[in-house]
């Protein structure tokens, strides 16, 4: 249901309150009261077939008996009752509603039923639904406190979501005493209708809104909710506390994979891939909130300290080091002016300690030199009591001098009473202020790990020198001959076939069922060799004493062959042994390393790197991500670990052959992409030799998917589906493709080319140069919501952009915006209708119906193209522009 009546739910023109009551204590009688003393503008209705009155206000024995247009129904009713009052709901009008009450699908079954009924009746009416089971909202700006939370929370700009009723009480008590504003304050509840997916979108859109706070315990529709992150973390920040991050069982694993790979792992990964910020705790959520609310965020990493003490100067640059960071370096001209304000005796370095007796004065004058200086991103104002110094006084000089800088601060005022009145001050004056240095650091850190991930996320990837080939068929044969024979578990010899159908190099591998087969593959293959013991039934060969080494004659391959099946039935004495496998030993092993997949219940396939061998899963040196990937996020996985600092190369070591590594890794993430039956995948060990990569074992387990690819991603890949050959009519040879992340130098050249008069009927003003920031919000799109469809030219011309065509749906809604800009050398040779006719098409495969577009009236010919493929154009004449609209049959 998308967006669509969230603004009813937010900024009702009226709200009724069905289950209204006097009774003290009562939840009905709770929201009422917050209704009338937030000073709601609006008309209330409150709803109680046994009362005509309440509160001053006339009740109404039904929603239908008001008589009047009711954007916000507030429900608190016993469940069993909700089913019925929605009906009415529906029957009345009614646009959005909040299911307060308790008793859904947490009770149990019985529950559950009546929630699934309250949803289906809410969803026939086109009601949106918060809830049930939450305390309900408040949003300052339009004096709605439609919830039985003890008081209304102060106006800012920070939004918060919570899942948690109690936790959203208390924040808001904190908060309060914090001197805290919130845009909105949101318990969503059981989020049978109204998730966070669909409240991210709502607030990404509100330009209120500057960052948006999320309690989460757990996520439903992972792919919607990812799609909204990422599509709003690139404009403000989210960050969120997820509870549960304990495991509460163990699944035994087939893989190595599968035993390293966490539930709470994927979501930090499905975070961090959404730009996500996590805090470890609720006490984190808190202060991050206190530092949005108050202050801006730090340019960079370069912090300053400020302090009278020197014990808790060093406690500060501690809590720095936690994130690998030392205190800015101070320039000589910063040390300079602090000479000229401070004694002789101060530490002349960062920590800047001012010595024990130092006044307000002395405090301002450092604090504004400091934050003026261009080396210093973010400064920590530290503050122990002691008899010469006035911690209310400090806190009075601070104050315009924080608020007078772009550069922002934070205040730690240590102590309790002594301090209490200079902390109240702070609060007041929005300066954030906490109880210790390393609250402060840890605050400032994390509104930095937001632009550094911005950075990243925006980063162009570079392409392979070469396009990447995959035998899909060749795969797709291993994997439906496995299910075929109910064999999901594939073999070695099976696993490699797979990985070398998507180019993963593996070691040649021969199978031998008999001692004497055996010594002949062995004399083929060539001395050294490795002998493994063959079986489905076996996982880790290690384990069975399975694996014999470096085996340099026919005696050494008959005697491996003996030992390795008699270990084999000692350790597992009903295992089905195959046989054994025979490979070329690798002399040379600079780096073991371990690649692979795992299926999540929620997010779908996942990849993990890291360091590799039979120590695997007691060092736990890996990363994890999630599909699609290209080479810079393979890269960024790559450098998560603590074995890329030797990748790189360390002392007598080589450093690896990174690139590919980055393929080795990409190719995974396409297969995994392409076959949703794959739950487990390992490469381990995955060996680099010099310059060289190779998978010399593997295992890969499957089973039967319900979906097909790549409906088990919470992230859509590229989509093929929509590449389309065409010959314009000069003859020129066109690939029409959705663009990807890669094309940004193509985009770049091919803006750099328009003219004058293309870039001002596409943008509606000049451009004298497109900034990285803006080519990236071209090219690296979410293609549930946004595709840039490109014509590329294809050989024997060289590859260059010729035209593009953007498409951006409506989070939720069945509404598209299109706009297109061709090349000046390329226009009226049938191109843009072209482009213009895919993306129709393609939108009619997306579900869209409605498809809107704004052009000027100096462009005759994209508006002459737009009726010819039936838009109606209307002249706007309050914005100087025609919108053209096409309704989809």
């Amino acid at each position: 249901m998308g967006l669509r009546n969230l603004d009813s739910l937010f900024k009702p023109a009226s709200v009724a309150l069905v289950g209204a009551t006097s009774k003290e204590g009562s939840v009905g009688q709770a929201v009422l009261q917050n209704l009338q003393e937030g000073a709601f503008e609006g008309p209330l209705y409150p709803v109680n077939p046994k009362r005509t009155e309440l509160m001053g206000l006339p009740c109404y024995p039904s929603l239908s008996a008001v008589g009047q247009p009711i954007d916000l129904a507030v429900v608190a009713v016993p469940i069993a009752a909700v089913p019925e009052v929605m009906e009415e709901a529906g029957r009345s009008g009614v646009k959005a509603a909040i299911v307060l009450s308790a008793g859904g699908r947490e009770v149990g079954e019985e529950g559950a039923a009546i929630e699934e009924r309250i949803l289906k009746v809410a969803r026939a009416s086109g009601i949106r639904l918060l809830g049930p089971n939450c305390l309900g909202i408040t949003v300052p700006a339009v004096k709605l406190n439609a919830s039985f939370a003890p008081q209304m929370c102060l106006p800012g700009h920070v939004a918060l979501i919570s899942q948690s009723g109690a936790i959203c009480t208390v924040i808001l008590d904190r908060a309060m005493e914090a001197n805290i504003g919130f845009s909105h304050f949101v318990s969503i509840g059981a989020m049978s209708d109204v998730d966070f997916a669909d409240l991210i979108d709502y607030l990404g859109n509100d330009p209120e809104v500057t960052s948006i706070l999320l309690y989460v315990e757990a996520l439903k529709n992972m792919r919607k909710f990812m799609s909204a992150a990422r599509a709003v973390s690139r404009l403000k920040p989210i960050i969120v506390v997820k509870a549960g991050r304990s495991a509460a069982g163990a699944k035994a694993a087939a893989s190595h994979t599968g035993s390293l790979v966490g539930d709470d792992e994927v979501y930090d990964a499905a975070f961090a891939r959404a730009g996500i910020i996590r805090v470890k705790s609720l006490g984190e959520l808190f202060d991050c909130a206190e530092a949005l609310a108050k202050q801006g965020r730090p340019r960079g990493p370069r912090i300053a300290i400020l302090t009278n003490a020197g014990g808790p100067g060093v406690m500060t640059a501690d809590g720095l080091k936690d994130w690998n960071r030392t205190p800015a370096d101070l320039s000589d001209q910063t040390l300079q002016a602090l000479d000229a304000v401070l004694p002789p005796a101060w530490s002349r370095s960062n920590p800047v300690d001012i010595l024990g007796d130092a006044p307000a004065e002395r405090y301002r004058d450092a604090c504004q030199i400091l934050l003026a200086a261009p080396e210093v991103d973010g400064l920590v104002v530290v503050l122990a009591p002691q008899a010469m110094t006035d911690p209310a006084a400090v806190a009075r000089e601070v104050i315009p001098a924080i608020q007078a800088a772009k550069t922002p601060a934070c205040a730690v005022w240590m102590g309790g009473k002594i301090v209490a009145e200079g902390v109240r001050i702070l609060n007041e004056g929005a300066i954030p202020v906490f109880e210790t240095p390393e609250r402060a650091v840890n605050t400032l850190m994390y509104m930095h790990r937001y632009s550094h991930n911005l950075e990243l996320l925006q980063e162009t990837p570079p392409n392979f020198p070469s396009n990447l080939h995959f035998d899909r068929d060749r795969a797709r044969a291993i994997v439906r001959s496995a299910l075929d024979r109910q064999l999901p578990l594939l073999t070695e010899p099976e696993s490699k076939a797979l990985l070398a159908a998507y180019g993963i190099p593996v070691s040649r591998t021969e199978v031998a069922t008999s001692e004497e087969q055996a010594v002949e593959r062995a004399d083929e293959l060539g001395y050294p060799l490795v002998l493994k013991i063959h079986s489905r039934d076996i996982s880790h060969k290690s384990d069975a004493k399975g694996i014999q080494l470096n085996l340099q004659n026919a005696e050494d391959v008959r005697a491996a062959y003996r030992k390795v099946l008699q270990n084999a039935q000692a350790y597992k004495a009903d295992a089905h042994i195959l046989g054994v496998t025979l490979q070329p030993m690798v002399e040379r092993i600079d780096y073991d390393l371990i690649v692979g997949s795992k299926k999540d219940a929620d997010f779908g396939p996942t990849i993990l790197f890291g360091m590799g061998g039979i120590l695997t899963e007691i060092l736990r040196d890996k990363a994890i991500g999630l599909p699609p990937m290209n080479r810079l996020i393979a890269r960024r996985l790559i450098e998560s670990t603590r074995i890329f600092q030797l990748l790189r190369g360390y002392r007598n070591r080589p450093a690896a052959n990174l690139e590919a590594l980055e393929e080795v890794v990409v190719r995974l993430a396409y297969l995994v992409t392409d076959f949703p039956e794959v739950t487990e995948l390992d490469i381990n060990p995955l060996v680099l030799s010099r310059q060289d990569v190779l998978a010399v074992d593997a295992r890969v387990v499957l089973e039967p998917s319900a979906v097909q690819s790549p409906d088990h991603l919470v992230i859509r890949p590229y989509p093929t589906q929509y590449e389309t050959h065409w010959v314009m009519e000069a003859g020129t040879p066109v690939l029409v493709r959705p663009v990807r992340p890669e094309d940004e130098p193509l985009l770049q050249q091919f803006f750099q080319g328009l003219s004058a008069e293309t870039i001002y009927f596409r943008f509606f003003h000049l451009i004298k140069n497109m900034p990285h920031e803006q080519l990236a919000r071209f090219c690296q799109v979410d293609y549930d919501r946004e595709i840039s469809l490109v014509a590329v030219e294809e050989p024997p011309g060289a590859e260059r952009v010729l035209g593009l065509c953007h498409l951006y749906i409506e989070p939720g809604r069945d509404e598209a915006e299109l706009a297109v800009v061709v090349g000046d050398h390329y226009q009226r040779q049938g191109l843009g209708r072209m482009l213009v006719s895919l993306g129709m098409r393609l939108l009619h495969e997306k579900g869209v119906k409605h498809i809107t577009g704004v052009v000027l009236p100096e462009n005759e010919g994209m508006l002459t193209l737009a009726k010819k493929l039936g838009f109606t154009a209307v002249r706007d004449l309050g914005e100087g522009v025609y919108r053209i609209d096409h309704e989809i049959q």
